[in-house]
């Protein structure tokens, strides 16, 4: 059975404690986020890490699962949307200069994966997006891939740099040759268009992935434990 730690992180570019739960001893890592507002647990909670545990405790994966500042950033109704999106930069600088170094080194490996369920795909995408030196996988499941609406008001490059949906429109595809893209959604997803859309994005730039839609299932865990599973069994 998977070893399960709970950690906190000491985070200078936030000047506060995240907390991750680590589950397993040895694997390729994967980072997970937890859907909209969720508690690093949530995924845990839920069942989506049971899915994949025999591939845990077969040695073939790690995973991390980390807490994010939603109620601190895009989830706080209250807040106004230039602290929204300058906290959010924070996270990103402590996602790509001390956490994800930190996974690198403990797991010695040159880039890791990133995954995530609803606003957990939405933080492993524009992870993977906009730092792909150091993401070899993304398996974003029922994704959103834009927080306009979430920072009304606000005319600010950094919201661009935030939402995949308008930024991957410029990039350039060889950049993304090395990942493993997945877009799994459902034909009963609220955020089905969300990803027709980035998955033509990806196609306009050459950038290969999987899209993947299932059928007759709603936005909810029974799909993301069902799918889970599929994507880490075909690639790693």
């Amino acid at each position: 059975m998977a070893n399960i730690n709970h950690i906190p992180y000491y985070s200078n570019t936030l000047g506060r404690n995240i907390n991750l739960e680590i589950s397993g001893h040895w694997g390729y890592p994967i980072l997970m986020f937890p859907s909209s507002g969720g508690q690093y647990t949530q995924n845990t909670d839920f069942g989506l890490s049971a899915s994949v545990m025999k591939y845990v405790d077969q040695g073939r994966i790690k995973l991390y699962n980390v807490e994010t500042i939603d109620m601190i950033s895009f989830y706080d109704d209250h807040m106004d949307s230039a602290t929204k999106i300058h906290n959010y930069e924070l996270y990103m600088q402590f996602l790509k200069d001390e956490l994800i170094p930190y996974i690198q080194k403990e797991c010695n490996v040159h880039r890791i994966a990133v995954a995530g369920v609803s606003f957990g795909g939405y933080h492993a995408a524009n992870t993977a997006f906009r730092f792909p030196d150091l993401v070899s996988h993304l398996i974003a499941m029922s994704a959103a891939f834009s927080i306009r609406n979430m920072t009304p008001l606000l005319d600010d490059m950094r919201i661009y740099y935030n939402c995949p949906d308008e930024f991957m429109q410029h990039e350039e595809g060889w950049k993304f040759e090395h990942m493993q893209i997945v877009l799994s959604t459902s034909d009963w997803d609220i955020c089905l268009d969300k990803n027709k859309r980035m998955s033509a994005i990806l196609n306009e730039k050459g950038i290969t992935h999987w899209y993947d839609e299932k059928k007759w299932i709603s936005h909810d865990w029974p799909l993301w434990k069902m799918v889970f599973p599929e994507y880490i069994e075909n690639y790693f």
